[in-house]
């Protein structure tokens, strides 16, 4: 935390003088405790890359989408085994034209890695990928062993 001095003022009421800006400590604790929390990490420039992912399931197969926009199907790295997969890729860094002032840059470059753990094996052999605007969707078939399997009662 920032350290302070205390010293009397004119009037006798004590002055607080701030090494730091208490705001600036305030957003810097914040940022840290939110990164922790949830698990971003920064990449060269300071900004977390994290798409946001969906996970759904039918009786056949799981279907993953990211939100990626601004990526080439080339940029991804898909990974499946038995029931965990990891979804890597890196965005690369628009070159700013020297004859434009830019007065903000916001969007993201870099590189981000998504690992989750389905609640089943995967059929690794029958994994489907599609990139189309924008966003990554991945067909997990579920391996057989996996599958439900509807069990007749006889009479």
């Amino acid at each position: 935390m920032a350290s302070t001095i205390s010293r009397k003022s004119g009037r006798g009421a004590p002055a607080v003088l701030n090494a730091r800006d208490p705001f600036t400590a305030m957003r810097d604790e914040m940022n840290d405790l939110i990164s922790r929390i949830w698990g971003h990490e920064e990449n060269q420039n300071g900004l977390a890359l994290n798409p946001a992912m969906d996970v759904s399931e039918d009786d056949n197969a799981y279907e993953v989408r990211l939100d990626v926009p601004g990526m080439d199907a080339k940029d991804f790295d898909i990974q499946v085994q038995g029931n965990g997969l990891t979804v890597s890729g890196k965005r690369e860094e628009v070159q700013e034209e020297e004859s434009k002032t830019f007065h903000r840059v916001e969007r993201r470059s870099g590189s981000f890695s998504r690992a989750i753990t389905l609640p089943c094996d995967i059929n690794e052999d029958e994994v489907a990928a599609q990139y189309d605007n924008g966003v990554l969707t991945l067909t997990l078939p579920k391996s057989e062993k996996s599958r439900a399997k509807k069990i007749s009662v006889k009479p």
